[in-house]
């Protein structure tokens, strides 16, 4: 089975091939691959207020694009000393125009801003993860995963990305940026929620 992963983020993409890795007859299609030129409308396809809902309006939007069977997620952090935010606004949670490195530092400032004052037992949080997938007009078939953590006063770790230099996960006894791919994935928001896709696939024959 031929999948488009509806992403333009090489970090994102990455994570999914190595989570999905042991799939087999599942191919990957990134939308670079794909051949699918960028478009200012994809600055659009995120305008709802859950992650359920974002994730299916990219993969149905890039269906409808290729006719590929796509599948797109919404992930993000809720901070509970934030009411749950940035949510579904994590990647552009700072203010300002930033893209990709810039942007995640900025975001980190941003939220250790925010918290500045706020105790340990205070930082609680999570990584949330939803997925979509669209192969037809039939609605998406959804999966969803959540890892818990809390936020550290400072960042820890070079590996990963976007808050995961902040995010302790009690777990593990370290940040997601501290922990080789394979233990971050055996945990993560997006590991869990993948594995239910691959699973899914598995049990409907479409993919191994």
């Amino acid at each position: 089975m031929k999948l488009l992963v509806a992403t333009r983020s090489d970090h994102k993409l990455e994570e999914i091939r190595e989570i999905l890795a042991d799939i087999e007859g599942l191919e990957l299609v990134g939308l670079v691959e794909a051949g699918v030129a960028p478009d200012p409308a994809e600055d659009d396809l995120e305008p709802y207020e859950t992650f359920e809902e974002n994730a299916e309006s990219k993969a149905r939007y890039f269906f409808e694009r290729t006719g590929f069977p796509t599948v797109a997620d919404d992930s993000g952090l809720e901070v509970d000393a934030l009411d749950g935010r940035p949510g579904v606004r994590s990647k552009r949670f700072a203010p300002g125009p930033l893209e990709g490195l810039e942007r995640d530092r900025a975001n980190n400032r941003h939220l250790l801003t925010l918290l500045d004052g706020v105790e340990p037992e205070g930082r609680t949080a999570r990584y949330v993860c939803a997925l979509a997938l669209v192969d037809g007009p039939a609605p998406a078939r959804l999966t969803r995963g959540d890892s818990p953590g809390r936020i550290l006063d400072h960042e820890i770790g070079e590996g990963g990305f976007g808050y995961d230099p902040l995010f302790f996960v009690p777990e593990l006894g370290r940040t997601f940026a501290e922990v080789p791919a394979e233990q971050k994935h055996a945990l993560s928001h997006r590991g869990r929620a993948f594995r239910q896709l691959a699973d899914w696939l598995r049990t409907a024959g479409r993919a191994g």
